[in-house]
């Protein structure tokens, strides 16, 4: 089932998320509907927080990038087949040097700009099965976590970004927090109970 998608305004995505057990209720079909919404929005990663849940849970899926002709071959399959479920998720360590990407955010439609973040990331985190996995990843896959990773701790990418990038897009974050955009998924904008 596609769930509607949480609009910036709403004070989920201001919270920081709390860790869930392996009995939390319909977890299968909580997943199922996340990656179901994800891929209707045409999105490469969705946080429980999205979708209204304070709970430290997302998802990854970094195939739609491999169509970009810009990463080698290798690259290109190690992105197509980069699908992962992340509960609990803890990132332990982040290093090099930070690099510019530009980025948006399902939550944020219509509003891109260039984040910096390091490029090599160590994460621990329980999967689907509730299997506990220490991983370490960079560049494209190790930037999506992040951005995921930075949804359960509370914080947007449009936190990151300077003084002068904010006051800019300022008009553009009221109007989607007030519903005044048209997007290709559906959406639960602040004080409104539901909207396409």
């Amino acid at each position: 089932m596609i769930l509607p998608i949480v609009a910036y305004g709403d004070p989920v995505l201001k919270k920081k998320a709390g860790d869930i057990t392996k009995d939390y209720p319909k977890l299968k079909e909580l997943l199922d509907n996340m990656y179901e919404t994800m891929d209707g929005a045409l999105g490469v990663g969705l946080a429980a927080p999205q979708i209204g849940l304070p709970i430290r849970l997302f998802i990854v899926d970094a195939s739609p990038f491999a169509e970009d002709d810009v990463f080698t071959p290798e690259e290109q399959t190690e992105l197509k087949n980069f699908k992962r479920t992340f509960i609990n998720a803890k990132i332990t360590n982040e290093e090099g040097d930070e690099w510019a990407f530009n980025e948006g955010c399902l939550s944020i439609p219509d509003v891109r700009e260039d984040v910096f973040r390091q490029p090599v990331i160590t994460i621990e985190y329980f999967d689907e099965n509730f299997e506990k996995h220490v991983e370490t990843f960079e560049g494209l896959i190790a930037r999506v976590i992040q951005h995921e990773y930075d949804h359960i701790e509370g914080i947007l990418f449009t936190d990151k970004l300077s003084t002068l990038k904010k006051r800019l897009i300022k008009g553009k974050l009221a109007n989607i927090s007030k519903g005044k955009i048209s997007v290709d998924y559906r959406m639960r904008f602040p004080n409104q109970k539901k909207k396409r």
